[in-house]
């Protein structure tokens, strides 16, 4: 019987022994390799990926940078902006062209005001519109979240409760050429005036409140307590809106094209804080 021939490789050996690691470059991949740190590369750079090379962001997050979340932040922000400007050009225009949602608005106004609600809780939600009331709040939640913010050590402490005063100082710069321009006549309880569009009333509780929930958003650590907070301040301004309406102040697109001009300011606001501020 022919014999199997032996390999070339194993003649002569008892056991097959690994392939031994030959001198020159090869040698500087292996594992343990000065200045590799790394079984794949020979020196110290970073990997090819870009996760390898992005620094660590705030709070621990891998790959967030400045740019980045200044980038995330500026596309929901641009589209508020361009959605508020839009509807707010809408509602001036039907307004100024006495169009069919003009109407519609009046008849939904007198509607309202002859609700069955009562007219001093009305008058008591109308109040919280007051310049008396909102400003004082704004003001308080200014102050506190400066003093938080340079006690804390936060960059650019100042910017943020600067920004919320802006935008509240813009109100009146904004609604009383407004006013002027459109001429618009009040309800039939406000008879013989004109330049009620926009609410000045409704402006100045949405700045006043929404900038104070915006400086209070970051102090709150809860979830729950941010959102309890960003409800109750949409239930304020909604119940400022219904007061005014419902006691013949204002109408109801009176009260919508406010909140539209705010939500641009209020967006401003977010961006310049987001965008040059630590919160």
């Amino acid at each position: 019987m022919r014999e199997t021939p032996r390999s070339q490789g194993t003649v002569g050996d008892t056991r097959a022994e690994p392939p031994q690691p030959r001198p020159g470059r090869a040698f500087a991949h292996a594992p343990g390799a000065s200045g590799s740190g790394t079984p794949h590369r020979s020196d110290g750079r970073p990997p090819q990926t870009p996760r390898g090379a992005r620094r660590p962001g705030p709070f621990g997050r891998l790959g967030t940078t400045p740019c980045s979340e200044a980038a995330a932040l500026s596309r929901p922000l641009s589209l508020c902006l361009s959605l508020c400007a839009l509807l707010f050009a809408l509602l001036t225009w039907q307004v100024v062209a006495d169009g069919p949602l003009r109407r519609l608005d009046e008849r939904a106004g007198r509607a309202t005001a002859d609700a069955a609600f009562p007219e001093r809780a009305a008058e008591f939600l109308a109040d919280l519109g007051n310049p008396g009331v909102a400003l004082p709040v704004l003001g308080a939640v200014l102050a506190y979240a400066a003093w938080y913010g340079r006690r804390a050590g936060v960059f650019r402490w100042w910017l943020a409760p600067l920004a919320g005063a802006l935008a509240m100082a813009a109100v009146p710069a904004l609604v009383v050429p407004l006013k002027a321009a459109v001429a618009r006549p009040g309800p039939p309880g406000m008879a013989g005036h004109d330049g009620f569009y926009p609410s000045g009333h409704t402006a100045t509780a949405a700045v006043a409140y929404g900038a104070a929930a915006l400086l209070m958003l970051p102090l709150l650590r809860r979830a729950y307590g941010r959102r309890a907070l960003l409800i109750g301040c949409l239930l304020v301004n909604a119940a400022v809106g219904f007061g005014l309406v419902r006691r013949g102040y204002h109408w109801p697109l009176d009260v919508a094209a406010s909140w539209l001009l705010c939500g641009m300011l209020l967006a401003a606001v977010t961006a310049v804080a987001g965008r040059y501020g630590r919160q």
